[in-house]
């Protein structure tokens, strides 16, 4: 299943906006193909979508499910990615009021839905819940098969969550396709999937099984593109990531592109960042396990400027160039053709 392109959709995103958990929502409205109608957010009803967020998409702002009818959406995505998964208490009225009124509902919280018989039971015929986050069935483990593969096989990883690795996955997709090559976006995570209609919830699987589900994935694809980008989740320096080891193991990449939000020194608790060149020669470490599978190079640095001016985020790229020796940019700013070359020339 996917975000259907022929429904209207209404993204509930309170606190998203101009908030740090709006994640999900935000990328729908960057990146889907879906007509999403209105925007939920208490914080900035009336508000332009396109001066909070640089987003250039004409969607109004309302300050809740209610006020969103008047737009006719057809169904509701929840658009918030909270620490821990969980619907947040004053979520729950505008969840009921969007099934009440016939809305279906997109789920991309670990916390399932539509198995609660109070949403249940507001359900009519043609309505239904898509909870995102499932575990694929009849998984197994990971062997390391995926290194056979002839295509090249692009992972991104990075110094933290969410800086912006499905983004960059998607940028050098697109960019890929722009040069004639056959290639395919592997999602990984509830946004991920919601946009491309497959993928695995890698948050969702038991961690025995991690790898291999990322390996499966990566077999069923790999014979038949060119390319395969496939979407980064976690970070090694993160205590609480467990996600980025079996994406590596399990896609064994050809390449990987390290993402970072520039200026950032930390990621949780006072975790240090350590300098960019050795957050590469970690990667590449893991990856090759010694030799074990093979030298595999991070082979640029996606910066995440979106907190910077134009010419701030030009400094911040040419520095990170300088400090790595690894060609830069920020592909959603400037487009991923810089990135590409460097995947192709390793």
């Amino acid at each position: 299943m996917r975000l259907p392109l022929n429904q209207r959709v209404a993204i509930l995103l309170h606190e998203g906006i101009k908030g740090t958990r709006g994640k999900t929502g935000l990328s729908l409205l960057r990146y889907s193909e879906a007509p999403i109608v209105v925007v939920i957010d208490r914080e900035c009803p009336g508000e332009s979508l396109s001066a909070l967020t640089g987003i250039q998409r004409d969607v109004p702002i309302v300050a809740s499910t209610t006020a969103a009818l008047e737009y006719k959406p057809q169904v509701l995505v929840i658009g918030i990615a909270p620490l821990g998964g969980v619907v947040p208490d004053d979520y729950w009225h505008d969840i009921k009021d969007a099934l009440a009124a016939g809305m279906s509902l997109v789920n991309g919280l670990h916390a399932p839905l539509s198995t609660l018989p109070d949403l249940k039971a507001l359900l009519k015929p043609g309505q239904l819940i898509w909870d995102v986050r499932k575990e694929p069935p009849n998984l197994g483990i990971a062997i390391g098969i995926a290194r056979t593969l002839p295509c090249r096989r692009v992972l991104t990883v990075g110094t933290d969550m969410a800086v912006g690795k499905m983004s960059t996955s998607l940028e050098l997709h697109w960019a890929s396709r722009l040069r004639g090559w056959r290639s395919k976006f592997l999602a990984t995570g509830q946004t991920g999937i919601m946009l491309e209609g497959d993928g695995v919830p890698l948050d969702a699987v038991r961690v025995d099984f991690a790898a291999g589900a990322v390996e499966q994935m990566v077999m069923r694809y790999g014979k038949n593109y060119d390319i395969l980008h496939i979407e980064g989740q976690g970070s090694l320096l993160h205590p609480s990531s467990t996600a980025t080891l079996p994406l590596i193991r399990g896609s064994q990449p050809t390449q990987m592109i390290l993402v970072h939000r520039a200026g950032q020194t930390e990621v949780v608790n006072g975790v240090p960042i350590p300098p960019l060149s050795d957050v590469v020669k970690l990667y590449e470490t893991v990856a090759s396990a010694a030799g074990a599978f093979g030298h595999v190079p991070v082979a640029a640095i996606a910066l995440n400027t979106r907190h910077l001016n134009e010419a701030e985020a030009k400094k911040a790229i040419a520095q990170t160039e300088t400090e790595t020796g690894l060609a830069c940019t920020d592909p959603v700013r400037f487009g991923a053709g810089r990135l590409l070359d460097a995947v192709m020339q390793n």
